[in-house]
C-alpha cells in the first residue's frame, strides 16, 4: 500500500486559529503528532506530559494538547502529541474520533460510519434514572 497522506485542518480550542496540513497517516501511532512550531503558531497549549515510544523504539517525554481536526465534512476534538517530527502524523485515536479508516486499495481515508451516528453518541447525556 505504501505511505498514506491526507490533508486535514487543525484548529485550536478557541477556534481562533487554523491550518491546513498534510498528515502522514500512522496506524501504528495512538496520538496525532504535530511539531512544537505548529502548536505554538496555532496556540495549542500543553495540558499534560506523558511518555511515548517513537518509531525507532526510543522512549521520550512529550507534551499532550487538544485540538480539533476536520476533514471530509467531519470534525472532532483529539489529543495531539507536541513532538519534533519530520511531518505531522495522524494517529489511530483521531481516525477513530473522525470515523475514518484507510482504504488499502486507494490509499485514502474513508468513512467507517455515518457522521451523524458519532454526533448522537457524543451528545447523549447519561440517564439520571437507575436501571
Amino acid at each position: 500500500m505504501g505511505f498514506v497522506r491526507s490533508k486535514l485542518t487543525i484548529i485550536n480550542l478557541t477556534r481562533s486559529k487554523r491550518a491546513e496540513l498534510n498528515f502522514l497517516v500512522d496506524t501504528g501511532s495512538r496520538y496525532t503528532v504535530i511539531p512544537p512550531a505548529i502548536a505554538e503558531r496555532l496556540g495549542i497549549k500543553p495540558l499534560l506530559r506523558t511518555r511515548v515510544i517513537t518509531v525507532d523504539k526510543r522512549e521520550v517525554e512529550t507534551n499532550i494538547g487538544v485540538a480539533f481536526l476536520a476533514a471530509l465534512g467531519r470534525e472532532a476534538p483529539v489529543f495531539v502529541a507536541i513532538l519534533e517530527s519530520p511531518e505531522p502524523l495522524l494517529g489511530t485515536e483521531a481516525l477513530e474520533a473522525l470515523g475514518f479508516s484507510v482504504d488499502p486499495t486507494t490509499g485514502e481515508l474513508k468513512p467507517t460510519r455515518p457522521y451523524a451516528e458519532y454526533l448522537l453518541r457524543v451528545s447523549k447525556k447519561p440517564s439520571s434514572q437507575s436501571e
